[in-house]
């Protein structure tokens, strides 16, 4: 059953079991504390078989890149149908044989499915443990998130959460038919599963300096704080700087902890506000819950905390010439067509699938709701784009990342486009 409760002064949840990724970084960061691989290695060192289509992108990324989401690994819709012990294997090759480098490291951030999915297989290959072995001893069994599991059917003896699509024909909503994605994608956040009283301790070890409510010592303080520092900002309002996992999103002078993710016609988040001894968690079964998620955190910070939350984007600075953005944008399986209608910035995005079982993945994964309505866009400022229609207020929370932004701009054009957190590379682009 899904519903609302305020759990104390400090908390507020919906009650759920649900997929969930963000106890993965930290099964990564103990290794790092326990001296089992390095921050500033490079991934080769450790995974030897880790290859790009890109010839000599791998060898450039080191397994900082992986946690911070700035190692360009093109592979954000790559999902090899791939299940048991040996699926971040396949992943593995597979990436080498179909996905290549959108950016070289550290030049920008780009949420990294693929990266993620290495750093799984990597911790494979150092301790020779499965990863949902590792995930349940390192970080349940350690954090004391005693109903989380890794599997449907362990979730299934549970009062599990089912996801849902908004079904254009009724106005109301269908149930999935897929309750999670392959193993393949375990690292994440594919099949962790968890309650909202785990997620809240998971945030509370966070608040805590790495110590857990059961009082075990999980991270270092040390190590813990530098989750929770700057390791790289884009300076763009549409993507928050981001720290070894953690999203470092600015509410005005007050930084929030925050990841999110989804499942199968759900969403989930995970906040932690150190400055206020404050952990958020939530989840609901319909993609359109994302928006009262971004409503409550609001709430929380301006009436229950008192933070002062100025408006992300005050004022606009029109732009004349929007030719510089115009053109193709690519990114895995993903074509981003950008032209200028009626003044305004147009979008047709188009899912390009691999094969045919990345297609029924997709479909089934997405509700099947591709192809996508264009979209279209007023300019905020040079290289900074708003939906049309929308007030400014609206970007306060997480729906900044609805914003577009455009980088590299050179001889007359931009060279890359981030939206929602992910990169898109033009066609040809030097």
């Amino acid at each position: 059953m899904l519903g609302n409760r305020c759990c104390g002064a400090q908390t507020l949840a919906l009650h759920a079991h649900q997929p969930d990724a963000r106890p993965v970084q930290v099964q990564r960061v103990e290794q790092v504390e326990r001296g089992v691989v390095g921050l500033e290695e490079r991934v080769i060192e450790y995974l030897p078989e880790f290859k790009l289509a890109t010839p000599s992108a791998a060898e450039k990324i080191r397994v900082r890149n992986l946690l911070t989401h700035t190692n360009g690994i093109d592979a954000d819709l790559f999902i090899p149908d791939a299940r048991g012990r040996g699926a971040l294997k396949v992943f593995l090759e597979g990436l080498g044989q179909h996905c290549g480098a959108l950016f070289g490291p550290d030049e920008y951030i780009s949420y990294s499915n693929g990266g993620m999915m290495v750093a799984g297989r990597l911790l494979e290959v150092l301790t020779g443990t499965p990863y949902h072995d590792l995930l349940e001893r390192e970080v349940y069994a350690t954090v004391g998130m005693d109903d989380s599991c890794t599997s449907a059917e362990a979730a299934i003896l549970r009062s599990t959460a089912v996801g849902h699509f908004p079904d254009p024909g009724t106005g109301g909503a269908r149930r999935t038919d897929m309750f999670m994605l392959p193993d393949s994608w375990a690292p994440a956040g594919s099949t962790p599963i968890g309650t909202i009283s785990d997620l809240l301790a998971f945030g509370r070890t966070h608040l805590a300096k790495g110590v857990s409510p059961s009082g075990k010592r999980v991270l270092s303080s040390e190590l813990t704080a530098r989750m929770q520092s700057v390791s790289h900002d884009m300076g763009t309002p549409n993507v928050p700087p981001i720290g070894l996992g953690w999203l470092l999103v600015p509410f005005g002078q007050t930084t929030v902890l925050s990841m999110s993710g989804a499942s199968p016609g759900g969403v989930a988040v995970l906040v932690v506000v150190p400055e206020h001894d404050l952990a958020l968690a939530a989840f609901g079964n319909d993609p359109r819950a994302m928006a009262l998620h971004d409503q409550i955190l609001l709430w929380l910070l301006r009436q229950h905390l008192g933070v002062e939350v100025p408006d992300l984007v005050s004022d606009t600075t029109p732009v004349s010439d929007l030719t510089p953005y115009v053109g193709t944008y690519h990114s895995n399986q993903l074509r981003v067509d950008v032209s200028v209608v009626d003044g305004l910035l147009e979008e047709r995005m188009t899912y390009e699938p691999l094969d045919d079982v990345q297609a029924r993945i997709f479909s089934r994964f997405a509700g099947g709701t591709y192809p996508f309505p264009p979209r279209r866009f007023v300019s905020i400022r040079e290289d900074l784009f708003a939906p049309a229609g929308m007030p400014l207020q609206a970007f306060n929370g997480y729906s900044r990342q609805l914003l577009v932004s455009y980088h590299a701009v050179s001889k007359g054009r931009s060279n890359y486009r981030s939206a929602g957190g992910r990169m898109t590379r033009r066609e040809h682009a030097g």
